[in-house]
């Protein structure tokens, strides 16, 4: 009953706050431009994101302080990262600066909030180790659901479903504080959704809200417990979130063998249309069809994770070997679509 109410809260709150938020995006010309590698067609409104945020930052008030203190790091860790989102949809941050504020909020959330990968030995080179693969996946999940965030109802619907499939696993193993993280996030999205996919009352939700999403869900994947087994523990947050994972890696290896990047500062920077979104609607997939597309990814991988929070490390390595087949196979079929679609336009 509990969790029924913090979510209905929060989607209440976040549906009553976003046309406020929408009259305030345009009063101060917080607003997306069409033009460029953006396929919408009307000046938008941003800022979206902050009424997820409104919904989420009401949590506390409805949580006792044990809820509270376990979920304090990753609430402060979200907050600084929608500000610094916040900045930069009012005025364009360097990639330097929006990737070293990053990095420094990730650290902060490893070494004071203690959100960290783990299943290295105790030692020296285990701790090194970690921690660098724990910062790649914080900051890598946080730009991947930013990039993510290209068609409408894409990135906070597949948060739904992420969300979804974490708070099960939650809420089976008895972790209630970060089930009531999930549920509000989940109630807040689905508030959001109508005003994102509205055509004459449109609101993105802006790099604050994306980022945030993707801050939080990367966190979330590291505080919760997802399986006895300390390696089963990393693959069920893998699959559960492999789609901006694929996105990252597809794009970056794209990027580079077509050598449009050279280092991150490059990657952070450089803006195209070669996402997995945009392969899947160069193929011929309308808008709407490439996200229902995605969400299906979400669910077939959220189930597998589900089922794998109770297997072993070997079905473990064979469900993500699975994932990767579908994902190669996904890939493979978007670029050798794409250049034969290229070569019938020219002919």
């Amino acid at each position: 009953m509990k969790s029924f109410m913090v979510g209905m809260f929060s989607f209440l709150i976040t549906l009553v706050s976003i046309p406020v938020i929408r009259k305030l995006a345009f009063k101060f010309e917080i607003l997306d431009y069409p033009g460029g590698r953006k396929i919408h067609h009307n000046v938008t409104p941003l800022l979206g994101g902050l009424g997820i945020y409104a919904a989420l930052i009401m949590l506390p008030l409805l949580s006792e302080a044990p809820t509270l203190g376990s979920i304090l790091p990753i609430l402060i860790g979200a907050t600084l990262i929608l500000v610094l989102g916040l900045i930069e949809d009012i005025r364009s941050l360097s990639a330097q600066i929006r990737f070293t504020a990053q990095l420094l909020i990730t650290l902060g959330v490893i070494f004071i909030g203690g959100l960290r990968i783990e299943f290295l030995p105790n030692n020296l080179w285990g701790n090194i180790v970690e921690v660098l693969l724990t910062i790649f996946w914080i900051v890598g999940l946080t730009n991947a659901y930013n990039y993510l965030d290209g068609l409408d109802g894409l990135a906070a619907g597949s948060a739904i479903i992420n969300l979804f499939f974490f708070s099960v696993i939650l809420y089976n193993t008895g972790q209630y504080s970060l089930g009531l993280l999930a549920i509000s996030l989940i109630g807040g999205c689905f508030a959001f959704l109508p005003y994102n996919l509205d055509m004459r009352n449109k609101i993105f939700l802006g790099e604050a809200g994306s980022t945030f999403l993707g801050f939080t869900l990367a966190c979330l994947a590291l505080q919760g417990s997802w399986a006895h087994d300390n390696m089963v523990r990393l693959f069920v947050p893998i699959l559960i979130l492999g789609v901006p994972i694929f996105d990252m890696i597809f794009t970056t290896v794209m990027r580079v063998k077509e050598n449009k990047v050279k280092n991150i500062v490059e990657w952070l920077r450089y803006g195209g249309k070669d996402h997995f979104h945009h392969y899947l609607v160069d193929v011929g997939l309308p808008p709407i069809g490439a996200v229902f597309f995605i969400y299906a990814i979400n669910l077939s991988l959220g189930i597998s994770a589900v089922m794998l929070s109770n297997d072993t490390v070997v079905e473990g390595l064979l469900s993500l070997y699975q994932a990767g087949i579908v994902f190669g196979v996904i890939a493979t079929l978007m670029v050798v679509g794409k250049r034969h679609r290229s070569g019938w336009a020219k002919n």
